[in-house]
């Protein structure tokens, strides 16, 4: 099981709307990369935030295209026009508002809210790829392109909504009744567990996920999420 190097820390920033919808903002040599844009009308307390940092914002990666993770893109493309917009190759259509599966994908219903978005990527990632420090890990199920981004720093792991923890640590393979809104949105259960599993694999320092508060040495209740998925409870 490979560990990520923890040589440097980062402070992770979580901005939150009503303590449970989180962008993230992570410093890089050259700016800020910030992780989804939340719900709309979200941008002012990102771009305030990011002048608390003292930082530009250079870049947008989405973990999928939820509008509860790209609400305020337009915004905030507006707002940076410099700014780079990165999102899985797989969920860029669904910026457009394109929902078709492909040949091969489980023939499950989506589900969540799709607005899609005027502001369209700059540029797409696949699983592997770098965007600075953060490592694209492929992490399917809740939505068919969802991907997490592992700080290879520190090992924190922003893994959108493969994980929550409101109400404790769950996975969107299973219904978590304290915050059953991830898993109703879930696109494929069975997909979403294998994600879960592969993300605990990477042995993460720190889970951030999109729904509710950063978890330090997380271990332990990923694996006990996982086994409440696999009960099928």
């Amino acid at each position: 099981m490979p560990t990520a190097p923890a040589a440097t820390t980062t402070t992770v920033t979580r901005i939150s709307r009503f303590g449970f919808v989180n962008a993230y903002l992570v410093p890089e040599a050259d700016g800020l990369t910030l992780i989804d844009t939340m719900i709309p009308r979200s941008a002012p307390a990102i771009l305030r935030e990011a002048e608390r940092l003292g930082a530009p914002i250079v870049r947008v990666a989405l973990t999928h295209a939820h509008g509860d993770h790209i609400g305020s893109l337009d915004a905030l493309a507006a707002a940076l026009p410099q700014a780079q917009i990165l999102i899985s190759e797989r969920e860029a259509p669904m910026l457009r508002k394109d929902l078709a599966l492909r040949p091969g994908e489980p023939a499950a219903k989506l589900r969540g809210g799709w607005p899609g978005a005027q502001a369209q990527p700059s540029a797409t990632v696949v699983p592997g790829d770098r965007i600075g420090s953060l490592q694209v890990v492929a992490a399917p199920g809740h939505t068919p392109g969802q991907v997490a981004f592992l700080d290879t720093r520190d090992g924190t792991l922003y893994c959108a909504d493969a994980y929550t923890t409101v109400g404790g640590v769950a996975t969107s393979a299973a219904v978590n009744w304290r915050f059953p809104l991830s898993t109703m949105a879930t696109w494929d259960r069975p997909t979403a567990l294998r994600s879960a599993i592969a993300l605990r694999a990477l042995d993460p320092a720190r889970l951030a996920p999109g729904h509710g508060r950063v978890v330090d040495a997380p271990g332990a209740a990923m694996d006990a999420a996982i086994a409440k998925a696999q009960r099928g409870r």
